[in-house]
């Protein structure tokens, strides 16, 4: 066929060009759904109960474990061969096929035992349910692989738009008609069921069932380090769940997970616009160490930069917002969403790791850092919690990932071939100006009660407040870029703008 004797990897652009236009559509893609993603949170939010969140987090966990555990790091090794794969793409695409019917029959039979683990019978229909959603998702176009391979992600952008607006209306629509949990299951269904189809209109290629064994064999020996970090990157991301949910409740689960998608919202989905962008580009110059250096220093001050005084303000604010946004009754997680956005903070960093070490060919160095965090969350969680509540289980998520600097500093340190100095002279500028930023919202607390004003004019306070203090941050930026020149964040930022608006 036409579209099999096509090399669908051969690039068009350099790659500094691909890098940035990538990084424009991902972040294009990110953007769109956290915004309709936390619009969504906090109308059904205020609808919807936090048990109701809590029954949905418990139905997503079991799917989530049994995706890890049979997650072959496929597509990460398509992309990270430097060679023509379509040859592969038919022998991937009918693994993930058998892999979905598997998880599928696994999640239908398992249901009754998970709900009888969490203590709540009303999750087991729900989780037989979501097995749908892999089985409809493991028929996705494969060849849309290549979109990321190539950093393409503004082919990506049309199918991700189409199945994140569908969520989003589906999931609104539903949570006022029926006011239960499924409106969240009714919506996530919808977003896969529509993304299928259009992965097949946005790429040509057409794969076909192939009994290639030697070609699956091929990729999972690459795949086996992916395996083994998704195993851990499990246990570190949803072991606390699991406690809560168990120790706890499912009401105690869903103000928990709540706390973390909002903590983590924007530092979360930064992190992954910038492995998504930096992995295939650093698979590209692994073998040239100052190209290297220079774009895995040029990640971490853009990474630094936007996500401390993210988490300054997340913590500062927290309580204001929840009560404004959410209503009181989700009140009770506030200390845990201050914690987890400390976490957040510490994990963007350490994860800039993660697509330098799979990228230059070193997934095992990802799954040491892995290993270390969940060896360190699972002796923490269940003491803390019982101390704590959910906080406790929140200082757990912080202790794990800070277990993880013992392996991504030196690892990285090896790999960039740089001194201690560099890292150094990334984190005090944006330390600095936070710091700043910080004292300027501390002011603006001390003379305001959301408490004793309208809705309508809490948030439009609560939005200036945060504006101001952009300001104050990016201001300090400036000062300090203008004392310290080596510090280029505004020139980057300047280089970005320029390559997207006048390529």
């Amino acid at each position: 066929m036409a579209e099999k004797s096509k090399d669908l990897s051969k690039p068009r652009k350099t790659l500094p060009q691909k890098m940035v236009h990538g990084g424009f559509w991902i972040s294009f893609i990110k953007i769109i759904r956290k915004v309709l993603s936390l619009i969504r949170l906090l109308v059904i939010g205020r609808i919807l109960a936090p048990s109701d969140f809590g029954l949905m987090g418990i139905a997503l966990l079991t799917m989530s474990a049994l995706e890890t555990f049979s997650a072959f790091g496929l597509g990460q090794a398509l992309i990270q061969k430097k060679e023509n794969t379509n040859q592969y793409l038919d022998a991937a695409w009918t693994v993930l096929i058998l892999r979905g019917f598997i998880i599928f029959i696994m999640v239908y039979l398992t249901a009754p035992f998970v709900a009888f683990f969490f203590h709540t019978p009303e999750v087991k229909l729900i989780i037989q349910v979501l097995g749908l959603v892999t089985f409809f998702e493991a028929f996705t176009n494969i060849g849309v692989i290549f979109f990321q391979k190539e950093l393409e992600f503004d082919k990506v952008f049309i199918y991700r738009f189409v199945g994140i607006s569908t969520n989003f209306i589906v999931a609104v629509i539903a949570a006022i008609i029926l006011r239960s949990v499924w409106a969240l299951v009714l919506g996530l269904l919808a977003e896969k069921i529509v993304s299928i189809p259009i992965s097949y209109l946005i790429h040509p290629y057409r794969p076909h069932i192939s009994k290639d064994i030697a070609k699956a064999r091929e990729l999972f020996s690459f795949g086996k380090w992916i395996l083994g970090s998704s195993i851990l990157v499990f246990i570190g991301e949803h072991i606390d769940d699991i406690f809560v949910g168990r120790v706890l409740s499912a009401m105690a689960l869903g103000f928990y997970q709540m706390a973390y998608r909002i903590s983590n919202m924007l530092e979360t989905e930064f992190t992954q616009v910038i492995s998504s962008v930096a992995f295939p580009a650093y698979a590209k110059i692994q073998d040239k160490p100052a190209r290297l250096q220079k774009a895995y220093f040029r990640i971490m001050r853009l990474t630094v930069s936007i996500s401390l005084p993210i988490t300054v303000g997340m913590v500062l604010l927290a309580p204001e917002f929840t009560r404004i946004f959410l209503s009181e009754k989700w009140m009770p997680m506030v200390s845990a969403m201050q914690l987890l956005a400390v976490a957040g903070l510490i994990k963007s960093i350490v994860s800039t790791g993660s697509p330098l070490f799979v990228g230059s060919g070193f997934p095992k160095y990802e799954f040491y850092m892995q290993l270390i965090r969940g060896l360190t969350i699972l002796i923490t969680i269940y003491p803390l919690i019982l101390l704590m509540g959910i906080s406790g289980a929140a200082l757990g998520v912080i202790l794990s990932i800070t277990g993880m600097l013992v392996v991504w500093y030196p690892l990285s340190q090896k790999i960039t071939r740089t001194y201690w100095r560099k890292y150094f002279n990334t984190f005090w500028p944006p330390l600095l100006c936070s710091s700043l930023m910080a004292g300027s919202i501390s002011v603006a607390k001390f003379y305001w009660n959301p408490i004793q004003q309208s809705w309508s004019l809490a948030i439009s306070i609560f939005v200036m407040i945060v504006v101001i203090n952009i300001g104050v941050y990016i201001a300090s930026m400036y000062l300090v870029q203008k004392y310290y020149p080596d510090y280029d964040i505004f020139s980057e930022v300047k280089f970005l703008y320029n390559s997207l608006v006048k390529r």
